[in-house]
């Protein structure tokens, strides 16, 4: 129970923060050419300003999805912690 549930903690996280700096390195690339992002399209718009979309708004199963698999590692952690089986304990 502990590593699966230490493995949801994790994971989810880790793919999440992926994503988030992949996309910032893109849209940081964007701006060092002088161009606005265009959250849309996914593309370097040198003409046109483009207003900021939040990952949360643009992916939202994916942030709420990693964020839901994250809670569930974390409850199966305490459980694994907190209500363990006790060893030499016969039930007669």
């Amino acid at each position: 129970m502990l590593k699966i549930g230490l493995v949801l903690l994790v994971i989810p996280a880790l793919i999440l923060m992926t994503v988030f700096f992949i996309d910032q390195s893109t849209v940081a690339a964007c701006a060092e050419q002088g161009g606005s992002y265009n959250y849309q399209l996914n593309e370097c718009d040198l003409q046109a300003k483009h207003p900021f979309t939040p990952l949360m708004v643009r992916h939202p199963l994916l942030v709420n999805g990693m964020m839901l698999l994250s809670v569930i590692g974390l409850l199966l952690c305490m459980k694994g912690l907190l209500w363990r089986p006790q060893k030499g304990f016969k039930n007669d």
